[in-house]
């Protein structure tokens, strides 16, 4: 499995300062630099039953309306870093969305995954899953395709609910050891040790499968 993306790029770093000396400019920037992460977050934890509904582009233009209106207040107390400002105001955003159109059926314990205390909606299993297939290389007959769906999700099911949350903001958000750390309130030496251990689990599993795991 590839590694997410390290230390924030020195172009997020100038545009954070821009945007603190008041250049209300350096959003709209900021936003577009981060918006595939961002489209990457919402196509997580977007509800399957939501599909063909909600689309992300929509929940991301209306998130960036959402953020203007809250600029003021974060710039008075920026109680995290920038761009995990952008994604939670984001994930309120799809919050909204799914209390909208699912109401009390938000939460279904068999087809998503826990958090740990982050507020955001819980990462679909079934996105997880699309993803790590997504990234097996070797051509699949229907029948295997299909085994390997199931072998997949029982290994993500398997994964402590933690455990599975720091693979998904890790490896499919990409957030840095740092941002991790500030999502799930542990400290990065703590953060990174359940990162390397649900990737080895999981590694070994997709070692195992038809195909086997080339290029995750």
């Amino acid at each position: 499995m590839s590694h997410p993306c390290t230390d924030p790029p020195s172009d997020t770093i100038r545009l954070s300062e821009r945007l603190r000396a008041g250049d209300r400019g350096a959003l709209a920037e900021l936003f577009q630099r981060h918006r595939d992460r961002l489209r990457r977050m919402v196509e997580l934890r977007i509800d399957s039953r939501l599909q063909g509904r909600v689309d992300a582009s929509d929940v991301l233009q209306d998130g960036f309306l959402d953020l203007a209106k809250r600029l003021e207040g974060y710039l008075n107390e920026p109680r995290v870093p920038v761009f995990l400002w952008l994604r939670l105001v984001v994930s309120d955003r799809l919050a909204m969305v799914h209390r909208h159109h699912l109401g009390t059926r938000m939460r279904d314990a068999a087809q998503e995954v826990s958090l740990y205390r982050d507020p955001l909606p819980q990462a679909s299993s079934a996105a997880l899953v699309s993803m790590l297939l997504g990234r097996l290389t070797s051509p699949s007959s229907a029948a295997v395709r299909a085994e390997q769906i199931l072998r997949i999700q029982e290994a993500v099911n398997a994964l402590d609910p933690l455990d599975r949350e720091v693979v998904v903001l890790r490896h499919f958000e990409q957030l840095t050891r740092a941002e991790t750390a500030e999502v799930l309130g542990v400290t990065e030496e703590a953060g990174a040790k359940r990162y390397i251990r649900a990737l080895r689990k999981l590694e070994r599993i997709l070692e195992a499968m038809p195909g086997g795991r080339e290029g995750l």
